[in-house]
């Protein structure tokens, strides 16, 4: 009928019901339309801004919250891809094109995390993310180098495609998981107790155990997409996993791996992240544009301060 609005949420376990997961906004606000493939949306509690990914415009694009104003923050900027923060609010990308892992300082300037492992060159940095021990762990696939649309095309000098993480004393660069077709997104428990890894090309979301020494254990698949291909994932402060599904919309999973519902996005969800004066507004990048959900659910705190 006229002026009816499409599904937003689909309940497929009552838990997602009883959870009050769908009952925040009834419709996706829509924040900016115009990329050519949006990634990586990273919100900034100091500045009540929004940054995410263009990638193949090779720019990443800023969101502000007070006004709505969108404007470009780094152009040219390596095909940047995923984007978090460490324990400082500093910008931690993976930029495919220039198959390196950085930090944008509080004055402006980048400083190169990992860009070699074992002398070799990275494939193409997809996601990251950092544990408050300061240590910063990324999927390196090989996305960003299979066409110049990403990336720039080129060879895998390392020969597969692994989890690293970067010790956050001597800058090292360590190999923690491997096996993987297509490791994309990453995301630690509430506790850092379990790192749960997403596989894009295996269809599947991975979980490992996390040592005090930041070898990781186990690896047993935690879900399977039946419907869509995962990318990257978030937790909410009740230990639920959000993970954006590609053709899927978004998945929300109860800890015990059972899928409790969907969000129903037009297009193909990449990202998302949970952001906001009070991280119950999800960010949803799609195709080429940036949605917005307000939620009745809230998503992990951020960092402590870890140091310099």
């Amino acid at each position: 009928m006229p002026g009816e609005q499409p599904q937003l949420y689909e309940t497929l376990d009552e838990r997602f019901r009883t959870g009050r997961c769908q009952a925040g906004d009834s419709r996706l606000e829509v924040l900016y339309e115009g990329c050519r493939w949006a990634e990586g949306p990273v919100y900034v509690p100091a500045g009540r801004y929004l940054l995410w990914s263009d990638i193949p415009n090779d720019r990443l694009l800023r969101w502000d919250e007070t006004t709505g104003a969108v404007g470009v923050f780094r152009s040219p900027a390596g095909y940047p891809n995923g984007n978090t923060l460490d324990g400082q609010g500093r910008l931690i990308t993976c930029e495919q094109g220039n198959r390196r892992v950085t930090r944008t300082e509080h004055d402006g300037s980048v400083t190169v995390i990992a860009e070699r492992f074992r002398g070799k060159r990275l494939n193409s940095p997809n996601d990251a993310v950092v544990k408050s021990d300061g240590s910063v762990w990324f999927s390196d696939p090989e996305f960003g180098i299979a066409t110049d649309y990403e990336g720039h095309r080129g060879e895998s000098e390392i020969g597969a495609r692994n989890v690293y993480r970067v010790d956050p004393g001597s800058g090292e660069v360590r190999l923690v998981a491997d096996g993987f077709q297509g490791p994309n997104g990453l995301v630690f428990d509430p506790g850092e107790h379990q790192l749960y890894v997403s596989d894009s090309l295996a269809n599947h979301i991975r979980v490992f155990d996390v040592r005090d020494d930041g070898a990781l254990t186990g690896g047993e698949v935690f879900a399977e997409c039946a419907n869509g291909s995962f990318d990257n994932i978030r937790f909410d402060d009740e230990g639920r996993l959000w993970a954006a599904a590609l053709h899927g919309g978004v998945h929300c999973y109860d800890p015990d791996g059972t899928l409790l519902g969907r969000v129903l996005v037009p297009g193909t969800v990449a990202n998302i992240r949970f952001g906001g004066a009070r991280r119950n507004r999800m960010f949803i990048a799609a195709d080429t544009t940036l949605y917005s959900l307000v939620m009745s659910v809230t998503g992990t705190p951020p960092l402590p301060p870890a140091g310099p």
